[in-house]
């Protein structure tokens, strides 16, 4: 992968803030961070990013709403805006999910399942009659418009536990691949063009809207950058053709996150656990829909990898990390603290042949926190991930990533 440089500036944030020792309802604790990043694939990308947190009740009895704000321009023309929440109205009576997103985007894409690559598709594809290239390590840039609404209410059954229903658009229009040309001798085809065709999606645009049962369990302490607690959640979508889906398919996502304290002394040094896996339970979903790395609700796993790096009809994704506090200044012991990380991808691909857990994709990395906000626990995140094959990138972020 192209390493990614990023740079911020941080003067907004006060130690005042840093230091502030009460809790308030309804106040609202806001760290905003300029970003600049560099990408050879993309050019220079900036704007800014925002953490807020707030208690939407009594903070004794409730528990803390997190939400992340982006917005970014690339000198490549990409446009993106996003807004990513867990929220928690009074006493916790409900658990809102909140991912919506509004792409003028591009993003190099690597064909289906985790494995060694396969051909690059040529003429003999385009009739179909062979399987699909795997990842090539190349990637095929994709152009497109990304519109997502995803909303997610689900009501509390007892003190840790919850139910509810949501509902998932997501539109990918003005899609171009800038690769094809079937007019070439040999004509040259993408991974997204030739699935598109095969199974009947418009390659230019396709729609997936569906409604959802979810089941949660949390017992986390703070969802932004969690201490102590587990988290648990099942949803089941149901993306029919009458609700505008271009054709109908069920999804399953199973995900757990898992945080084990290691010292009576401080909180912050703890081993997390996250892990998931998005299976594709029946009927096509469009290339762009299907299972990929980096595209969770908060857009965090795969840590090396480009968003998209990997992308199957299933995936499964595990990742642990050690946080650590650094207590390196002495009037601020709490301001710094290190993360080391590791994390394997593996999907499938009916296509290639290729099945769940065949071919694993690892990677590993260190991290630097940076402690913005106290009351809320709001980390400055910067990491590097290192992976196979050259695969590497530096990140910055704001909270924890799990």
């Amino acid at each position: 992968m192209k390493k990614l440089i990023a740079l911020a500036m941080c003067s907004s944030i006060s130690l005042a803030v840093f230091g502030q020792n009460e809790i308030e309802q309804g106040k609202l604790y806001i760290s905003p961070l300029p970003i600049i990043a560099a990408n050879p694939a993309f050019g220079v990308i900036y704007g800014g990013a925002a953490s807020v947190g707030v208690y939407m009740g009594d903070p004794t009895t409730t528990s803390m709403s997190s939400g992340l704000i982006t917005a970014t321009y690339s000198t490549k023309q990409q446009l993106m805006f996003t807004f990513k929440a867990n929220s928690y109205t009074h006493d916790n009576e409900w658990m809102l999910m909140t991912d919506f997103r509004l792409f003028f985007s591009s993003q190099p894409t690597y064909g289906l399942g985790t494995g060694p690559s396969s051909h690059i598709l040529s003429d003999s594809d385009i009739e179909f009659d062979e399987a699909l290239s795997t990842n090539n390590g190349q990637g095929e840039m994709l152009n497109f418009n990304l519109v997502r609404i995803h909303q997610t209410g689900l009501r509390k059954i007892n003190e840790t536990m919850y139910a509810g229903v949501g509902y998932h658009l997501d539109v990918f229009g003005s899609i171009e691949d800038p690769l094809v040309d079937l007019n070439a001798m040999p004509p040259v085809a993408s991974n997204h063009y030739a699935y598109s065709v095969k199974y009947g999606f418009d390659p230019t645009a396709y729609t997936v809207s569906g409604l959802s049962l979810n089941w949660t369990l949390d017992t986390r302490d703070n969802v932004a950058n969690t201490y102590n607690g587990r988290y648990a959640f099942a949803s089941f979508r149901y993306n029919p053709e009458f609700l505008g889906s271009d054709q109908s398919s069920t999804q399953l996502w199973l995900e757990y996150r898992d945080f084990v304290g290691l010292s009576s002394t401080s909180e912050r040094n703890l081993l997390a656990f996250w892990s998931f896996a998005n299976f594709t339970t029946s009927g096509r979903l469009p290339y762009m829909a299907l299972p990929a790395l980096g595209w969770d609700q908060m857009g965090r796993s795969g840590r090396a990898f480009p968003q998209g790096r990997f992308r199957g009809n299933n995936m499964f994704y595990a990742e642990a990390e050690w946080r650590f506090p650094l207590p390196l200044i002495a009037s601020k012991p709490d301001l710094l603290g290190g993360v080391v990380f590791a994390n394997v991808t593996t999907a499938s691909s009916e296509d290639n042949n290729i099945n769940l857990f065949q071919y694993m994709e690892p990677a590993a990395g260190i991290g630097l926190r940076i402690m913005l906000q106290k009351r809320a626990r709001t980390n400055l995140t910067l990491d590097y991930g290192w992976g196979p094959n050259g695969a590497g990138a530096f990140y910055l972020n704001l909270n924890e990533y799990f």
